[in-house]
């Protein structure tokens, strides 16, 4: 359990953050830059002191203002990677794994073993790519026998390939090791690949937590989700496989979902991000289109445009078992089509609208969605 509730004035800044969370997964904070995110996790990590507050970890006070509580970083058994790793370049990796190394976590053999580390062992770190660095980092910072797990924008100094390296990495501490973590991006595709629960911040406060798939369909959260970007979460289970096509079903309440086929077993459980603006709307069932995706749907919600365009919120889900889509359609489209609150359409999404940064496998112990591009 994390209990966070701070304030601190940072000169003209001021962070008043506050969040609950019972999650043994991974919690994303996410938000614009300047946001407040880093400073909230310098505050859980013991590096910046709060003004007020309180910070409880695992049924521990870290950080108590009223009763004069602030543990040392030292004492508050967190691991922290920053976004450039800050590994002592006169160690070798092996070095680097055993600075700061706390018996009775996670043995140092397994920790090698997860993150791939034992060609590396003796290298220094000038000689590593910017993934095997951050790899190192990772397990310097889980060999610290942690009970949370702070990363600061771990990816944001790696390139695509280096990103597709780590990711795998960062899935498997999340469901094999059961430490949780606490992750600051800006980047929505890691937020679905990775995150459990979501917490979106903006100009210092916590603007709302909730799962994924809730805070990714609410339009009001437009602003701080990303409007060009856009777009749902749903959750889908692996229902087929058709290899003559290279296609693979995904089941959800009220519809199946067919794209670029994923190595994945039946039944594994995968989210998939679709985008307002790879959404079209139709009045009647489509007939002779190459479009391969159509469910039925109903309009819940109209944003309030904003230049030509406005956003849609769609149920495709059964009855009683909702699922939002967004669609972005044109003012005129919506005129003409006639639509409002409750109107019945088909929401249409084409197979390859869906590339490899649309899905995330969201299952432990099963391996992730193929990398291969959706053609």
């Amino acid at each position: 359990m994390i209990e966070v509730a701070v304030e601190k004035r940072l000169g003209s800044f001021v962070l008043d953050a506050k969040f609950r969370s019972e999650e043994t997964g991974i919690i994303a904070l996410y938000g614009r830059s300047g946001a407040g995110k880093t400073s909230l996790v310098n505050a859980l990590a013991g590096l910046l002191q709060p003004d007020r507050g309180r910070i409880v970890v695992d049924g521990e006070v870290l950080f108590d203002s009223a009763k004069a509580i602030n543990l040392p970083t030292e004492r508050r058994r967190l691991g922290y990677v920053f976004q450039d790793g800050l590994l002592f370049p006169h160690y070798s990796v092996r070095g680097n794994l055993l600075y700061g190394h706390r018996d009775g976590g996670v043995g140092f053999d397994a920790v090698v073993a997860l993150l791939g580390l034992e060609p590396l062992l003796e290298r220094r770190p000038g000689a590593l790519s910017g993934g095997e660095k951050q790899r190192v980092a990772l397990g310097r910072a889980l060999l610290a026998g942690p009970r949370l797990l702070l990363m600061d924008e771990p990816l944001a100094a790696l390139d695509a390939s280096r990103k597709a390296e780590i990711l795998p990495f960062i899935e498997r501490l999340r469901d094999e090791l059961h430490i949780p973590i606490v992750y600051v991006t800006h980047a929505m595709e890691e937020i679905v690949r990775l995150a459990d629960m979501l917490v979106l911040m903006s100009e210092g406060r916590v603007a709302a937590v909730g799962t994924v798939e809730d805070l990714t369909s609410r339009l009001d959260l437009r602003p701080l989700t990303g409007r060009f970007e856009g777009g749902a979460v749903i959750r889908t289970e692996v229902a087929g496989q058709d290899a003559e096509y290279g296609l693979t079903r995904l089941a959800f309440p009220g519809g199946r979902l067919n794209v670029a086929q994923l190595d994945l077993p039946l039944g594994a459980k995968v989210r998939v991000r679709v985008r307002a603006r790879d959404v079209v709307l139709a009045l009647e069932p489509p007939v002779s289109l190459s479009i391969r995706n159509s469910f039925p749907a109903r309009v819940v919600e109209i944003a309030p445009a904003y230049g030509p365009a406005v956003d849609l919120r769609l149920d495709v889900g059964a009855p009683g078992q909702p699922v939002m889509l967004w669609a972005r359609i044109t003012q005129r489209a919506l005129k003409e089509l006639g639509l409002a609150v409750g109107s019945q359409v088909h929401a249409l999404v084409k197979t390859v609208a869906l590339d490899r940064s649309s899905f995330a496998r969201h299952e432990p112990g099963l391996p992730p969605p193929d990398e291969s591009e959706a053609s």
